[in-house]
């Protein structure tokens, strides 16, 4: 397991270049309105189905959740692109003695009210429409291991393209709960209800 190493520098730069890069290839990017529990670390739990998903993300870390970005990656693409430890990544090697190293590590940054740390709960790319989310159950191994307040949200992010050129993407945002409150099932179980109403909700948005 590598951990993270996170610069100030990095982390700066990384940020801009993100929004930029955003702005550059996307025409909107809008995270629903939602309100960051005070004096909680964040673990942000997000669809995966595009390479996007990290960038989003370290978009909504440095926005408006406010907080300093992590992220967990897998061994494999962390190798690919290691520059990412620099600015908040960590690796995670399934299947391997280190995995039990890698959740405790995420579960000490979460140790830190100012920390943020993304993980992709279902542990590999998923179609944009699928309609269940799988949540692994190393998610639940992190939480109980958290020591202090931790807000869990579940991010659902959505692409749509309208009368555009470029892809809009619109970010539903859930409430978990405090990290150890919600036993594991049945926050699974919130996060699927709460993603399938998002898919019915993104059929109305405002573009």
């Amino acid at each position: 397991m590598t951990p993270s190493r996170r610069n100030k520098f990095a982390s700066y730069l990384s940020t801009h270049c993100a929004r930029w890069w955003i702005n550059r290839n996307f025409k909107l990017i809008k995270p629903m309105p939602f309100e960051v529990k005070e004096g909680h670390s964040v673990l942000l739990l997000i669809n995966h189905f595009s390479w996007w998903d990290g960038i989003f993300g370290n978009y909504m870390a440095g926005t408006n959740l406010n907080r300093k970005f992590h992220i967990m990656m897998q061994h494999d693409q962390f190798q690919k692109h290691f520059y990412f430890n620099y600015i908040g990544a960590f690796s995670l090697k399934k299947g391997s003695r280190e995995m039990i190293t890698s959740l405790a590590y995420a579960a000490h940054l979460l140790e830190n009210p100012e920390n943020l740390v993304v993980i992709f709960p279902q542990g590999e790319l998923y179609s944009n429409h699928t309609t269940t989310v799988h949540v692994e159950k190393g998610i639940d191994r992190i939480i109980k291991q958290i020591k202090g307040p931790c807000q869990v949200v579940y991010a659902c992010a959505l692409i749509d393209y309208f009368e555009s050129f470029k892809p809009s993407a619109y970010i539903h945002l859930y409430d978990c709960g405090v990290a150890g409150e919600v036993p594991f099932d049945e926050l699974v179980k919130n996060i699927n209800t709460f993603h399938q109403q998002a898919l019915k909700d993104q059929v109305n948005v405002a573009h």
